[in-house]
């Protein structure tokens, strides 16, 4: 076991006496580095935050806030961690724990490290300045005269303290300081990804070092269970018990983490990071623009990925209406080599798929050009850091103010993500008008076979179906071209 080690707060410690379910937030905790704290074991309250670096792309590193409670602690072999401990001592505080101290950004103080390792990557992150005067809208209220993104702490919650002096302690943050350690490990790179394999107690865990590896262990045995981000699985792991004799580790391979502009489609990668994805897109695909701020947090988009999404086949993903309305195609690979099937034919029942147990999804392709006319539309409870009770994904090409094209996408209306067929049909050919907009908007509400549970009723995901293309309408005018005013 003492060749499984991780460096931690700058030391190197050994990944003894643990499980292949054991998560990173309890080795910690039965480490003694108990600042990381269990407050719902599903990634949601950010109380167990902690720092990963990981590589910025250019051989340098970046500070990265994920969930410990989510992590496998296997995963974390020959990596680098930072915990709340290792930003500051009680003699010599970070300068983000000094500022949540002096503002009282803390009462109980569970939530506290979370939030601090939270501010901490926000701190660290390059390009960090103020924003541009004439910046308007949400924007405008959601990033500091520091520079600081109110959005990085989207993912903490706080149950007594109240958000005002925590988010007033992160906007009276400077740059770091000369010297800090922290800042100057950026410039050297991140640790690479090492083989791991662990075996304990009838459970393995395995993160095998290539691609065809991963393919040939899959053949062999077809019922490991595949994570990349392990945003899901570990919700399974913590909340339900399960437990599976082989957990098959994806997310470094090379072959699962590229993105691609060509000439007829963009191909992401499946293993790559969300929060990855968005960077590298940088606006390019809008319809996806619009969906990361809303998918989940920052804290969870650091780790989910795109292949995770699809795999769990679950109805209320966020990325399959996107998906759909983009007809975005999925890239199966497996040791006799390579297919690619429709996303619209992907899904064939509850959480199953087209996808054969050997196989692992290696890419989403996104053919091109682009819809003129995009846009994301999620129902939920919250605004953010939430499931969705309805999402809807729309793509359409007005010409001459009539529809030439429309692919819309629904999730949370039926067993599978699936497309608006009937509503699309009646668009095509149809003036872009608020006649049109009602006709297909009362065929839309009764699309897909909604069901009511502790989320939603089937009443009102119907009806939110019907309102949406509605507001897309109201609040997405084209112009005389068909092209976003």
């Amino acid at each position: 076991m003492d060749h499984i080690a991780v460096t931690v707060n700058g030391r190197n410690l050994p990944l003894r006496g643990i499980a292949a379910h054991t998560t990173a937030l309890d080795w910690l905790r039965d480490t003694g580095l108990t600042g990381s704290k269990e407050g719902c074991a599903e990634g949601e309250c950010g109380a167990c935050a902690m720092l990963l670096a990981t590589s910025d792309g250019h051989g340098g590193t970046v500070w990265t806030a994920v969930n410990a409670c989510l992590v496998p602690a296997a995963a974390l072999d020959g990596q680098e961690i930072v915990t709340a401990e290792g930003l500051g001592t009680p003699e010599a505080l970070h300068p983000v724990q000094e500022r949540l101290a002096e503002g009282g950004g803390s009462q109980c103080g569970y939530c506290t490290p979370g939030f601090a390792c939270s501010m901490a990557a926000e701190f660290y992150r390059a390009g960090r300045v103020a924003p541009a005067p004439a910046e308007s809208g949400d924007r405008a209220h959601e990033i500091a005269p520091n520079g600081f993104e109110l959005h990085a702490l989207s993912g903490n919650l706080c149950r007594c303290t109240g958000y005002r002096p925590i988010r007033d302690a992160a906007y009276a943050l400077g740059a770091p300081e000369p010297g800090d350690p922290l800042a100057e490990r950026r410039g050297r790179p991140a640790p690479g990804p090492v083989a791991t394999r662990l075996e304990a107690g009838g459970e393995r865990f395995l993160r095998p070092p290539s691609l065809d590896e991963a393919l040939r262990v899959l053949a062999a045995e077809p019922d490991a269970i595949v994570v990349a981000g392990c945003t899901d699985w570990g919700v399974d792991v913590n909340l339900r018990g399960r437990r599976a004799p082989l957990t098959l580790a994806v997310e470094h391979l090379a072959e699962l983490r590229a993105l691609s502009f060509g000439d007829a489609a963009v191909e992401i990668g499946a293993a790559l990071p969300l929060a990855e994805i968005e960077r590298r897109l940088d606006g390019h695909v809008p319809l996806l623009g619009e969906l990361f701020p809303q998918f989940a947090s920052p804290l969870i988009r650091n780790r989910a990925t795109i292949g995770g999404n699809l795999g769990t086949a679950s109805p209320i993903g966020d990325l399959a209406p996107a998906l759909l309305a983009l007809e975005a195609r999925v890239v199966l690979v497996s040791a006799d080599g390579e297919r690619e099937v429709d996303l619209s034919e992907y899904f064939t029942g509850y959480r199953q798929t087209l996808r054969r147990p050997d196989e692992l999804i290696r890419a989403v392709r996104i053919p091109l050009p682009l819809a003129q006319q995009t846009a994301f539309h999620k129902i939920a409870k919250r605004r953010f850091d939430d499931i969705s009770s309805v999402a809807v994904g729309f793509a359409l090409d007005v010409d001459d103010g009539v529809v030439a094209s429309a692919r819309i996408g629904l999730g949370g209306v039926a067993a599978t993500p699936l497309r608006a067929r009937a509503t699309e049909a009646l668009l095509v050919g149809r003036s872009w008008n608020v006649e049109t907009v009602r006709d297909a908007a009362s065929v839309l509400e009764a699309e897909g076979t909604p069901m009511s549970d502790h989320r939603a009723s089937a009443e009102y995901r119907a009806r939110m179906l019907g309102t949406a293309l509605l507001k897309l309408y109201r609040t997405r005018p084209l112009t005389a071209e068909g092209v976003p005013a």
